[in-house]
């Protein structure tokens, strides 16, 4: 391997690439990482409901250019008065007026007023949004997990059925890229300060790979997956791969397919 703009041995032997994968996981797993991301949006606040609702907002977001991206959360938390818990269990009609310009992409004033339905109701009766996404010590995975929260999510007779297109589930067979890297964000645990590390109660061991369109395609050009439709089964296997290096903790690779396909390397 050199290193700048690499060359690669596609012939390269599993723990010659877990090596190189560590030493890009530790390149761009730190806190300079966070400002040009879409994790910065929760980075933003400290209360730790804050944190769940803004993180789980900015994921859903994430598509399109990360500069968009962050600005438009900023707007949308700032017609919350940068409170979103508060707001989101004590506003007024007339405090929902402002979200009705918000808009980003397909995301629209639809899907905005049914999420801080759902945040109202849900927060009424839970502390943490960690409540939505319980998954059994016995899992392999987070598959059931994201099942079962796509169903709470539009458990209401009125949910929009615009609004599904947002929230993925395996149950689409969709990758799920948006929800897993939430679920990075707020399980992960490490001393690096980019990912929270906010919930115990799904493992690091069980959360799939973030497979973006960035993830993906470094993936397939190391070897990792095989070239096709990314789909819920193309991110357990890029999964099970990475597990390979570490099984306690494959999504921490997800910085380095993420880093090195943000900077064309491959």
């Amino acid at each position: 391997i050199t290193l700048g703009k690499l060359v690669f041995d596609f012939e390269m032997k599993e723990e010659e690439l877990k090596d190189y994968l560590e030493l890009k996981y530790q390149e761009y797993n730190h806190p300079g990482f966070i400002k040009d991301d879409p994790i910065s949006i929760p980075h933003l606040f400290k209360k730790k409901q804050d944190i769940e609702i803004t993180g789980f907002w900015a994921s859903i977001l994430a598509w399109g250019q990360r500069k968009t991206i962050i600005n438009k959360c900023k707007e949308l938390f700032e017609m919350m008065d940068n409170t979103p818990h508060d707001f989101i269990l004590n506003h007024s009609e007339n405090d929902l007026k402002p979200l009705l310009a918000f808009k980003h992409r397909t995301f629209n004033d639809i899907d905005t007023l049914y999420f801080v339905d759902f945040f109202k109701h849900f927060y009424q009766k839970n502390e943490s949004l960690e409540e939505a996404f319980v998954t059994a010590p016995q899992e392999t995975n987070v598959k059931n997990t994201l099942i079962k929260f796509h169903d709470l999510f539009f458990d209401k007779p009125y949910a929009p059925q615009r609004t599904r297109k947002h929230i993925a589930t395996p149950a689409r067979n969709s990758a799920c890229k948006r929800l897993n890297m939430f679920l990075r964000w707020m399980v992960r645990k490490d001393d690096k300060g980019v990912d929270f590390g906010l919930w115990d109660k799904i493992s690091p061991a069980q959360l799939i790979a973030p497979c973006d369109v960035h993830v993906e395609r470094v993936s397939k050009k190391l070897g990792l997956i095989n070239e096709g439709k990314s789909d819920w089964k193309t991110a357990v296997l890029l999964t099970e791969r990475l597990s390979k290096f570490d099984k306690n903790d494959p999504v921490k690779y997800d910085f380095a397919l993420f880093g090195l396909g943000i900077e064309n390397i491959y």
